[in-house]
């Protein structure tokens, strides 16, 4: 039975996550299951102000802080077969992933 499976990716370090579309991307050619994508998402940007305090005479200091978060979904149509490769994908520590049949 065939069925349309989307695939959310989400991680702050761009090349493991690039890392993981490549081994979806080399499942789908090699088994000949219709991909589309990777689509790139909007990066969302988590920003903390920090204070840092001054020392000696001098003004009020704020450090800024900075992490992006990087995103990015794949639309397969695949089958069980193919399904049990993609579950198989080694997912480094730093990329999320969530697998939702459509």
């Amino acid at each position: 039975m065939v069925n349309k499976v989307r695939i959310w990716l989400w991680s702050p370090n761009v090349n493991s996550l690039k890392q993981v579309e490549e081994q979806i991307r080399k499942i789908s050619e090699k088994t000949g299951a219709r991909m589309r994508g990777p689509i790139p998402l909007p990066t969302k940007r988590l920003k903390v102000p920090v204070f840092r305090l001054p020392h000696g005479e001098g003004s009020k200091h704020w450090e800024h802080w900075e992490m992006r978060i990087h995103k990015r979904l794949i639309d397969i149509v695949a089958d069980e077969r193919v399904m049990k490769q993609i579950m198989r994908v080694r997912v480094p520590k730093d990329v999320y992933i969530e697998i939702k049949i459509v």
